[in-house]
């Protein structure tokens, strides 16, 4: 089941980070404030531009965690490659420049993110994580 929540609802947490970028590459990178409880390895549900994606959690060289891509399908993130990075498109169309401020909105606490421009409102479809029995099964399967 899902539901229809407002970034500036008071059940949706925010908070702040800045855009990043890997290395000298101008790929972007978006590190997550540990306020997030999200573990290196996790597949998080993104959602930004309108559209939910999956992205995988990563170390940071500064210490904490960070997402680098956004993908159709949970495989993609794992393996951060196969298909459009919707991350790096979003941030080309919006312009974004290294340093910029951006929201990290916790839809669904560990699971649903959505990320967002600093003073812009966005509605999210808050989605259910799957059980924790589905996706033993579908790790399983990816593995």
């Amino acid at each position: 089941m899902s539901d229809r929540v407002p970034s500036d609802h008071e059940a949706v947490p925010s908070h702040r980070t800045h855009r990043k970028q890997v290395g000298r590459t101008g790929r972007p990178r978006i590190p997550l404030p540990d306020a997030l409880d999200v573990t290196v390895g996790d597949v998080i549900r993104l959602s930004f531009g309108g559209d939910t994606y999956h992205a995988q959690v990563t170390d940071s060289l500064d210490g904490g965690h960070e997402v680098r891509g956004a993908f159709f399908d949970a495989q993609a993130a794992r393996t951060g490659g196969e298909g459009e990075n919707h991350l790096q498109t979003w941030v080309d169309d919006a312009g974004l420049s290294v340093g910029d401020p951006l929201e990290i909105d916790v839809v669904t606490a560990g699971y649903q993110f959505g990320l967002r421009q600093t003073g812009e409102r966005v509605v999210y479809e808050a989605l259910d994580p799957p059980s924790s029995s589905l996706a033993d099964i579908a790790r399983d399967l990816g593995e």
